[in-house]
């Protein structure tokens, strides 16, 4: 069981490898849109009196994740991966996600925002994302902090913290290109 456990490790761990590598040479590119989800944090629920305007109130990145955060920026540099715009969650999170990585204020986007749970609002959520995406044109990047939940009603994929998920447009929904893991 043991060597089935570690043949099956080491296939997979050249196909993330791979998968990080198509990612950036998508990103190198630019003209694409990158659905980021934010750095590790310091828990796994906001608490009761939460309140998106007060952080303290919120899940916060952790260290790891203010180290996570850095990280995705200095390879974003070092890959010369380039970035025209960085919309962001509301939440602090995700502002902070945003700011460490790539030193610069993010533009605040509501629909980014952990997703509603009434359907219709959830919906609308969700159209206004795929409103900026489809209308995005631009020869860089554009990186859009969010929440695991959000991602995954996207594209289906469940990315970890600090996880990028390369997107395009595909009829109804999102094609994911690659992935970027850091």
């Amino acid at each position: 069981m043991v060597r089935f456990l570690l043949a099956l490790l080491l296939l997979v761990t050249p196909a993330a490898a791979h998968a990080t590598d198509a990612g950036w040479a998508l990103l190198r590119d630019g003209g694409h849109v990158v659905l980021l989800r934010h750095a590790m944090v310091t828990g796994t629920a906001d608490p009761a009196n939460f309140d998106i305007a007060k952080c303290p109130t919120q899940l916060n990145l952790s260290a790891r994740g203010q180290q996570q955060a850095s990280r995705i920026g200095a390879l974003f540099a070092a890959r010369a991966a380039p970035i025209e715009r960085v919309l962001s969650s509301r939440y602090c999170r995700c502002l902070d996600t945003a700011r460490i990585a790539f030193e610069a204020e993010p533009e605040p986007f509501a629909p980014l925002d952990l997703l509603k749970t009434d359907p219709a609002e959830k919906a609308a959520q969700l159209a206004a994302v795929m409103t900026e995406i489809r209308g995005y044109s631009g020869s860089d990047n554009l990186v859009l902090v969010t929440h695991l939940e959000n991602i995954v009603a996207l594209t289906g994929v469940s990315p970890r913290e600090g996880e990028a998920v390369v997107v395009e447009p595909q009829g109804d929904g999102l094609r994911v290109l690659g992935r970027v893991t850091f």
